[in-house]
C-alpha cells in the first residue's frame, strides 16, 4: 500500500514538473516573439525620424499589403498568452509581495556595510540575477496595464476611423495623440518594455543555453548595449511624435518626389 501511494506521489510530482516545463516553454517562446516584435516596432515607428512622409509611406505599405492588421491581432493574442503564463511568477498575496519587497531591500543593502565585522551578519548576498528578476516582475505588472491600453488603442486605429479620417495609422493622428498627453504613459511603457524584454531574453539565454552560450558577463553586456540603443531610438521617436523636436533625418527624403 505504501509503495502504491509512493508511486502515485512520484508520478504526480513528475506530471507537475512536466507541466511547469511546458509553462516555462510557452512563457519563454511568447516572450521571445514579443521582444523581437517590440524591437521591430521601435524601428518601424522610428520612421517618423525621417519625417511624416516616411512614416506615412511605411504605414500605408504595411496596411495595403495587409501586414498591420493581422500582426496587431496576433501580437495581442500572444501578449495575452504571455501575460497569463508569466503572471504565475507575480506574487498574488499581500504577504508574498511584502516578502519580495524585503528581499529587494536586503539585496540592495547587502555588502554595503562599512564595518567589516557586520558584513558576515548580512542574511543576503548581492546577486544580480535576483535583482533583475525582481525588477522584471515589477516592470511586467506595469506593462500588463499600459501595454494592454496601447494594444487596444493601436487596434482601434488600424481597424476603425475613430481617431483619424479613416481606418489605419497615419503620422498626423499618432503625433496628435502623443502631443496631447500620451507621451507620459508611452515613456513609462518604453522604459519598462526595454528593461523587461532585455532582461527576459538575457535570463532566457542563461536558462536554456547554459554551457553553450557566452559567459553571463558577456551576455549581460550585450543586453545592456541593446537596452541603451533601443531606448535611445525610442526616446528620439517620442520626442519627434510629441512635437518637441524636428525629425533629424528628414533631409533623407527631401529630394525624393512624393
Amino acid at each position: 500500500m505504501k509503495t502504491t501511494t509512493g508511486s502515485l506521489k512520484g508520478a504526480d510530482s513528475i506530471s507537475k514538473a512536466r507541466r511547469q516545463v511546458i509553462y516555462e516553454l510557452i512563457s519563454g517562446c511568447t516572450g521571445l516573439v514579443l521582444a523581437l516584435f517590440m524591437w521591430g516596432h521601435v524601428i518601424l515607428v522610428g520612421s517618423i525620424l525621417t519625417g511624416e512622409r516616411g512614416f506615412d509611406w511605411l504605414a500605408t505599405l504595411l496596411e495595403d499589403y495587409y501586414v498591420a492588421q493581422p500582426t496587431v491581432a496576433a501580437i495581442f493574442a500572444i501578449f495575452i498568452v504571455h501575460a497569463v503564463f508569466a503572471s504565475r511568477k507575480i506574487p498574488a498575496q499581500l504577504r508574498e509581495r511584502r516578502q519580495m519587497i524585503e528581499l529587494a531591500k536586503g539585496l540592495k543593502q547587502s555588502g554595503r556595510e562599512k564595518v567589516p565585522s557586520r558584513r558576515d551578519n548580512s542574511p543576503f548576498v548581492p546577486h544580480l540575477e535576483s535583482m533583475l528578476w525582481i525588477w522584471q516582475v515589477r516592470t511586467g505588472m506595469v506593462i500588463l496595464v499600459i501595454g494592454s491600453f496601447h494594444l487596444i488603442l493601436l487596434g482601434i486605429d488600424v481597424f476603425t476611423p475613430l481617431f483619424g479620417p479613416g481606418p489605419g495609422i497615419d503620422s498626423a493622428t499618432s503625433m496628435g495623440r502623443v502631443a496631447a498627453g500620451l507621451w507620459l504613459p508611452y515613456s513609462i511603457l518604453l522604459l519598462c518594455v526595454e528593461f523587461h524584454a532585455g532582461v527576459g531574453l538575457y535570463r532566457l539565454a542563461i536558462k536554456w543555453g547554459s554551457g553553450v552560450l557566452p559567459s553571463r558577463h558577456i551576455l549581460h553586456r550585450i543586453e545592456q548595449l541593446i537596452f541603451w540603443v533601443v531606448l535611445g531610438l525610442g526616446t528620439l521617436t517620442l520626442l519627434v511624435l510629441a512635437g518637441w523636436m524636428s525629425p533629424p533625418l528628414e533631409f533623407l527624403l527631401s529630394g525624393v518626389s512624393p
